[in-house]
């Protein structure tokens, strides 16, 4: 049963109201109660950034999906994005890899880890500097290359659902505003904690 009242829609498990922040921009805020099968839990103490809350929810189940797809060739989410670094890039520094995907040295070193031993990457020393290790991508890995781009097609197809092409444009002009501005706020960031 559905019932709505000015700008207020509610139904046994939603609460949704349009916040018009100003004249240019409409925001639906929704409060869910308990969550439905494949969907992700939200709490009304997140009511303060409904955005971060949308866009944490929809990345979560995203990779949920990514998760079960990627299983498909025996990968875990991110490990693709390594693969195609390198098939883009080339042989890489482990180092340069680390500070290219934003993380710590021994989680890049866990991730190339499982790739070796699946076979998919192979580590070397680098020949200008011993002590650093060169990551490449090998046959195996190159191999995967076709299946990843047919699995992120079907993601991005069950991602985008029947969105139109309008509202695609939308969306991706809308991430990437909000990709800038978390950009400039982990600069920040790192700057304040160095």
């Amino acid at each position: 049963m559905k019932s709505r009242n000015n700008n207020v829609v509610a139904t046994p498990n939603t609460a949704c109201t349009e916040a018009p922040w100003s004249s240019s921009v409409r925001m639906l805020v929704v409060a869910a109660g308990p969550a439905s099968h494949g969907r992700v839990p939200t709490s009304t103490a997140a009511s303060a950034g409904p955005v971060s809350n949308a866009l944490i929810r929809a990345t979560r189940l995203h990779m949920i999906l990514a998760r079960y797809l990627l299983q498909r060739v025996g990968l875990h989410p991110g490990q693709e994005l390594l693969l195609m670094h390198l098939w883009d890039a080339g042989p890489q520094r482990q180092a340069d890899l680390a500070s290219e995907f934003g993380t710590d040295s021994a989680s890049m070193t866990r991730t190339v880890q499982r790739l070796e031993r699946a076979g998919f990457v192979r580590r070397r020393p680098d020949p200008s500097d011993g002590r650093a290790t060169m990551v490449e991508s090998t046959e195996a890995g190159t191999a995967l290359r076709g299946r990843i781009e047919e699995l992120w097609a079907e993601l991005e197809a069950q991602t985008v659902g029947d969105l139109s092409q309008a509202q695609l444009g939308q969306l991706l002009l809308g991430l990437q505003h909000l990709e800038e501005n978390l950009s400039l706020a982990t600069d920040s960031a790192r700057v304040a904690r160095s």
